[in-house]
């Protein structure tokens, strides 16, 4: 994958639909992230299930955005479709635990949790899981009613999906 500042386009804005279009604008938005150093990221997903994170280019993207000072939240109601469906971000976890505060969140349904990945200028909203229905861009009011959304659900969460499990 060519890192250059031309490799990524620009960051869309507005709706979109399909789960390629999710996908696509997911890992664009990663690349996005390790390519201007931003400083932290925050994902939110029930299980993350169909979010692309055992791509190799995701992987690479988050490789080249963990360094120091930097910070990923990730927010779930369960982690074990994240363990089957995605090793390489499972192992990547793993190797970058000190960048990560994993929360699980108390009891919630698939369809009233938020999907969401958040940067500090851009987000990526889906609004309808079913058809990946989302609204993405730089909208300073939702940005910022959605990040707070995401920090009261970060509040009442707890400390979950370890980076090891040790036996006793």
């Amino acid at each position: 994958m060519v890192t250059d500042s031309l490799s990524v386009p620009p960051l869309p804005s507005g709706r979109f639909s399909g789960p390629k279009a999710f996908e696509r604008n997911l890992c664009d938005a990663l690349a996005c992230a390790s390519q201007q150093g931003w400083r932290e990221l925050m994902l939110c997903d029930f299980n993350f299930e169909d979010w692309p994170l055992n791509k190799l280019e995701v992987q690479e993207s988050l490789s080249r955005w963990a360094v120091s000072g930097r910070r990923l939240t990730l927010l779930a109601v369960r982690y074990d479709e994240m363990v089957r469906r995605h090793p390489r971000f499972v192992s990547w976890r793993r190797r970058w635990d000190h960048l990560l505060d994993c929360r699980l969140a108390r009891s919630a349904t698939a369809d009233d949790f938020p999907s969401a990945l958040l940067g500090p200028h851009w987000f990526l909203q889906r609004i309808d899981r079913a058809r990946s229905v989302c609204l993405c861009g730089t909208n300073p009011e939702q940005l910022f009613a959605l990040r707070e959304g995401q920090r009261q659900m970060v509040r009442d969460s707890v400390t979950g999906f370890p980076a090891s499990t040790l036996g006793l």
